[in-house]
């Protein structure tokens, strides 16, 4: 897989879905979907997909949830279907999302990570995120601790 293909839009409620099944396989604590409503709704989220393929056969391969607040951001929630990861989609996710919300104004963006997800903070770390801080029993199921990660948004 390239990312060539791949092709990055705003989510729609017809995605909630493969969006639901993503994030159930990704997080041991996921939204529900009724999250997912409320979020596609408020104008200062933003809701990405990225997919691949032509016609009706596309595939959604994951999603990136952004806020901004002023000129601030947050990555709010991140994943990739388990048959894509590790060939690029997190990353091309990760680097719209920067640029989008840089584009709107955001000079800074911060997210959340759980402590031993390596994966993801090796992608982050790869992005120039810096921890910052840290949030004690964040996470539910398993309790644990969450690295505040950030990463200045200079024009490019």
């Amino acid at each position: 897989m390239t990312t060539d293909s791949i092709v990055v839009r705003p989510a729609s409620r017809e995605d909630l879905a493969a969006i639901l099944t993503i994030e159930n396989e990704s997080f041991a604590d996921p939204w529900d979907a009724s999250s997912f409503v409320a979020t596609l709704e408020l104008s200062h989220m933003r809701v990405r997909v990225a997919e691949q393929g032509e016609g009706g056969e596309r595939e959604l391969l994951g999603y990136v949830v952004a806020m901004l607040l002023g000129d601030e951001a947050e990555i709010a929630d991140l994943a990739v279907s388990s048959t894509a990861r590790r060939r690029g989609v997190g990353g091309f996710l990760l680097d719209h999302a920067m640029e989008e919300t840089r584009r709107a104004g955001a000079s800074v963006l911060f997210l959340e990570v759980r402590e031993s997800n390596v994966a993801a903070r090796a992608l982050y770390e790869s992005r120039a995120f810096s921890t910052v801080g840290r949030r004690r029993g964040y996470y539910r199921q398993p309790v644990e601790d969450a690295l505040i990660l950030k990463r200045d948004l200079a024009p490019t």
